[in-house]
């Protein structure tokens, strides 16, 4: 039996559910962590929403004379086809997203850093030495961003940052030093989804954006809902609950109260 196709977007800008649906999408969603060279795509038919659109300086270049429309889509069904080159006309037009944060922690890396899975820009940019340094309070206020100053061998490569398995690597290792990031970044600039697409597979739609693998990005927020929740609340963060669920309806997810009660008995 099939199942019901549902579309999520993660309204990450304008933090609202899915409203509508228009077009159609094909080719498949990429199902590994480092994703290969796009495959040939297949005809399939789904329903999609409105969109959220990232900012150009995580674009590569035109394809077919338009601009990569990068945003940030989610189907839970996880079984149609997504094609990395549809543009239908009648598609929403969405607009980008709300600027860097004034002020917040600004994280360069390059491609040394980079190929050299080396975090210390990352360290010398917020002060976050080790997992036990960090103060939430004083991040959840300014924020923290990322610019990836990635130069490619061939300047015609199309694929995404969020493609490159050397800048993912990177991620993996930052997120394994510092599990509880996601809840410090500035997520009105979109760095929550962005940081998400290093993580979490998914395939690149010009249309759609970033389509992330239904599965792992529930498993991701998951994860990160068990970790920032009790980190915020042995730092006395006011609110932690709120907090936490604010970050999971970032990405498209409804946290309740039930679960949280859980994790504090286990505590």
């Amino acid at each position: 039996k099939e199942r019901k196709e549902t579309t999520y977007i993660i309204r990450e800008i304008l933090g609202k559910r899915p409203s509508s649906m228009a077009g159609a999408a094909k080719a498949a969603l990429v199902p590994s962590l480092f994703p290969s060279p796009r495959q040939r795509h297949r005809d399939a038919t789904t329903t999609l929403f409105p969109h959220v659109q990232l900012p150009a300086a995580w674009r590569v270049r035109k394809r077919k004379a338009e601009d990569v429309a990068v945003s940030v889509s989610f189907n839970p069904s996880g079984n149609f086809d997504i094609s990395a080159f549809a543009s239908d006309d009648d598609s929403e037009k969405v607009e980008p997203p709300m600027p860097p944060t004034s002020g917040r922690y600004e994280v360069v890396i390059d491609n040394d850093s980079i190929v050299g899975l080396d975090l210390s820009p990352f360290q010398t940019a917020t002060g976050i030495t080790s997992p036990s340094s960090a103060e939430p309070r004083a991040y959840l206020e300014r924020s923290i961003g990322f610019t990836i100053d990635y130069k490619r061998e061939d300047p015609g490569d199309p694929r995404e940052l969020s493609e490159y398995p050397e800048i993912r690597l990177w991620f993996v290792r930052l997120d394994a030093r510092y599990p509880w990031l996601p809840v410090l970044l500035d997520w009105r600039a979109g760095e929550l989804a962005r940081y998400a697409a290093m993580l979490v597979p998914h395939q690149m739609s010009l249309r759609m954006g970033v389509v992330f693998n239904p599965e792992a990005l529930e498993l991701f927020v998951m994860n990160k809902v068990f970790v920032v929740y009790p980190w915020l609340k042995r730092h006395g963060v006011p609110r932690p609950r709120l907090k936490t669920t604010d970050m999971a309806r970032m990405l498209g997810f409804g946290i309740g109260d039930q679960l949280f009660d859980l994790i504090d008995q286990q505590q």
